[in-house]
């Protein structure tokens, strides 16, 4: 099977909106009753975007308490204080990936210049940032020559630049700075603190090491503070935008950024290519062993959305709206959905080492089955799109 790229999947994601703008809206089949979308449909509307909004911050949150881990940590490189920002990543990335359920619609996260690419873009060439095995003088934290500067500047110009795999921004860029390389079989990276001791440390150039990690972390939460601000209920001028559009479109593109996360992103490119090639450079957080995590948090993230929900706070969401048309519909869909994060619950971690093995393998099983689950639950959300008359053009 030929790999689809990010950005294939973007544009395929982008070119669906634009089908669905052209085909999909204004036709609302009301059944059994219910309202029309434009009149029961604005606080759901309403609702999803504070919930866009108050997910953006709570990664912020994070994020800004991971830079300031980062900081203590270069500041003063201690055993101690390495456990602690890797921690902290770990603690950033939850967050974010329920937020990834906001793509796919050419929204602020990731219309052409959106910073999705910059924040969270991945596989990775590690060997684009710093040393790799075999290779002691690889990447930019090592060519002074090329890049004597590094800065959020440098970094970003230098993102997907030669090519779409030199990632050089973004949380998968501090994760392999935390951790480096992963060629264990049984745990995460192993890269030693000592990497940043300036002067008598491992490995060269440790200080302009230490100077990359804070660069990324400066930009990746500038890149998700841009996000938020479209989405902010005060001057948020996406979110006015959003809020204004007719119902139908406004619900198009909510099922389009869950469907299109449920299917082809998280079924397809980062579950079924990892089962495919059994290659650790292909799951998603390779070099800490966080993959099992992201893969749980999107499934949340396309939950949350459908049922309104963030946290223990239950907001209007489409559920109700499905709910009022067709109740086995919703009940359906949300039984779907809880199957597949129980089904994702139980491949259990490392993620690397369950796609390996033979097909009759417990842990390829297991990965087959939140698969398949994934799959079915984007069927249904198709089958959501059609009851308010929508069509997604979503691959399941």
């Amino acid at each position: 099977m030929t790999k689809p790229t990010k950005r294939t999947l973007q544009s395929v994601a982008l070119a669906s909106a634009v089908a669905g703008l052209l085909t999909g809206c204004g036709s609302d089949p009301v059944t059994n009753g219910a309202k029309p979308l434009s009149e029961d449909a604005p606080p759901v509307i309403a609702a999803y975007a504070n919930l866009v909004h108050g997910s953006y911050v709570e990664a912020i949150d994070e994020t800004a308490s991971l830079n300031a881990s980062l900081a203590q940590f270069v500041a003063e490189p201690t055993e101690a204080r390495f456990k602690a920002a890797r921690e902290a990543w770990l603690l950033a990335r939850d967050p974010y990936g329920q937020t990834e359920a906001f793509r796919f619609y050419g929204g602020p996260i990731d219309d052409d210049d959106g910073p999705e690419g910059r924040i969270n873009a991945w596989p990775m060439d590690e060997a684009h940032v710093d040393y790799v095995a075999g290779e002691p003088g690889a990447g930019i934290i090592n060519d002074a020559m090329t890049y004597p500067t590094i800065d959020e500047t440098t970094i970003a110009e230098l993102n997907e630049n030669p090519g779409e795999k030199d990632i050089s921004t973004g949380y998968h860029a501090i994760e392999f700075l935390l951790w480096g390389q992963d060629t264990n079989a049984d745990g995460p990276g192993q890269r030693p603190y000592t990497d940043y001791v300036v002067d008598m440390g491992t490995a060269a150039n440790q200080e302009r090491r230490g100077q990359y990690l804070l660069a990324a972390g400066k930009l990746l939460l500038q890149d998700l503070s841009s996000v938020s601000a479209e989405w902010a209920p005060e001057g948020g001028a996406y979110r006015a935008s959003f809020v204004a559009l007719a119902p139908e479109e406004a619900v198009r593109r909510i099922l389009l950024g869950i469907g299109s996360l449920s299917g082809a992103e998280l079924a397809g490119e980062r579950m079924q290519v990892a089962y495919d090639t059994k290659e650790q450079e292909d799951e998603h957080s390779c070099f800490s062993d966080n993959t099992h995590k992201d893969i749980l948090n999107n499934a949340l993230g396309i939950q949350n959305v459908y049922l309104g929900r963030r946290g223990q706070v239950d907001l209007p969401g489409i559920d109700d709206l499905v709910r009022a048309r067709d109740a086995a519909l919703d009940a359906r869909l949300q039984k779907e959905m809880q199957e597949s994060i129980e089904a994702i619950k139980a491949i259990g971690e490392p993620f690397d080492q369950a796609i390996l093995g033979d097909d009759t393998a417990p842990g390829r099983q297991k990965v087959k089955t939140a698969i398949e689950a994934l799959r079915k639950q984007t069927a249904t959300i198709n089958e959501v799109a059609k009851l308010f008359g929508i069509q997604l053009n979503i691959e399941e």
